[in-house]
């Protein structure tokens, strides 16, 4: 019996991991062919503002799509919301001697219960679960399976080796420009040329209201009040100590605007931009944020020097640091939303003496490092030792 796959999905964009997952799929699975169906409107997530329409997305997947690979329309001919049931029952008809294995990713196959008619699916395909081998993981598919299997179904487990990336953290490395190594040869041109996910504006110059509006879209959600209450704080530290007042914000809104992405993500950024890493940050790349930070704080946001060396430094300091470094080190240690033992105190310094304030941020990292068993940075060491040589 021949066996074709089904693999649907919003693919806003479609990428690297989709299809190379597809491949792995069709090689492990033996399928003759794999049906890849964008998603009309899908009834697990809702798209973002401005993605592309439901026809953009189809043809973005052709040009992704590989060897074995077919695109279907079946579920924008369809319209309305894209219900997994119906398009399994649909393409069960066109090939009723073919086992349909239908695949799915580790999230929606331990929800899988929870979607539309279930049952129905069943009863038409089996399950083939692209999963990535994390053992807590792995426990979950594997009792997810067993209670599956006893309800009749059939299910495949397939570990897949592939680099993930998800379509979110796509759109933010598209912004950021170094999206390439994740996108399918073809993709990222289409989607560059007709100005998708936000590649056509022009980051540079931006006022503070607009700066905080992309900045707010490019964290995670709950990274929002944090930066918002840091951007604020270096605000008024710089009032208190004569720093640029607009430098301090800008820089607290940007700190972390790449800390949504994770340790690969981040590396990869170093790369494409032409970033040497030290020892340090290559053996920590979660330390990585402020390096990328400040990198997109230049090339995307065209932001001043001052602003990205504050950001460039504001997780481990440096020797010799000027005033808005210290500003946005010490804020982004104690603004509104932080709430940890020694926190108030540093609050209090932070209005009477900076340096003193940046010390105590300095001792108190170095010390939970020493707890934790972490590797501590040097240029943190370093910042330390200028201080107490200082006097401070």
């Amino acid at each position: 019996m021949k066996r074709i796959g089904i693999y649907g999905g919003t693919f806003n964009p479609p990428h690297a991991g989709h299809i190379r997952g597809a491949a792995y799929a069709i090689e492990t699975l033996e399928l003759e062919r794999l049906l890849l169906i964008p998603s009309c409107i899908s009834p697990h997530k809702r798209l973002p503002d401005h993605s592309p329409a439901p026809e953009q997305r189809a043809k973005m997947l052709e040009l992704a799509a590989g060897v074995n690979m077919e695109v279907s329309d079946i579920e924008l001919r369809r319209g309305g919301t894209s219900y997994t049931y119906e398009t399994v029952e649909q393409i069960a008809v066109q090939y009723p001697d073919a086992e349909l294995i239908l695949l799915m990713g580790t999230d929606m196959f331990l929800s899988f219960l929870t979607w539309m008619q279930p049952q129905r699916i069943l009863q038409k395909a089996s399950l083939g679960v692209l999963y990535r081998g994390d053992r807590d993981e792995l426990e979950e598919i594997e009792a997810q399976k067993k209670n599956l299997e006893a309800q009749g179904a059939k299910v495949y487990l397939v570990k897949n080796p592939v680099t993930a990336i998800s379509s979110t953290q796509l759109r933010r490395m598209l912004i950021f420009q170094c999206a390439g190594p994740f996108l399918p040869k073809g993709v990222e041109s289409y989607i560059r040329k007709n100005g998708f996910y936000g590649t056509a504006k022009d980051y540079r110059n931006l006022s503070l209201e607009e700066l905080e509006q992309v900045a707010v879209s490019l964290v995670k959600p709950n990274r929002v009040a944090h930066i918002l209450g840091c951007r604020d704080t270096a605000a008024e530290l710089a009032r208190r100590w004569g720093a640029n007042e607009t430098d301090a914000a800008r820089a607290g809104l940007l700190h972390d605007i790449t800390k949504a992405l994770d340790g690969p993500l981040q590396l990869t950024l170093c790369r494409e931009y032409g970033m040497m890493l030290d020892a340090f940050h290559e053996k920590n790349p979660k330390t990585l944020h402020a390096i990328t930070g400040s990198l997109v704080a230049d090339r995307i946001f065209g932001e001043n020097r001052e602003v990205v060396a504050a950001i460039r430094s504001h997780t481990t300091g440096k020797a010799n640091m000027n005033t808005l470094e210290k500003i946005l080190y010490v804020a982004d240690y104690m603004e509104p939303n932080r709430d940890f033992p020694g926190v108030e105190k540093l609050r209090e310094l932070a209005f009477t003496d900076l340096d003193k304030a940046l010390k105590l941020g300095l001792e108190m990292t170095l010390k939970l490092l020493k707890e934790q068993g972490r590797e501590i940075s040097p240029e943190s060491a370093e910042a330390l030792a200028f201080l107490e040589r200082s006097g401070v």
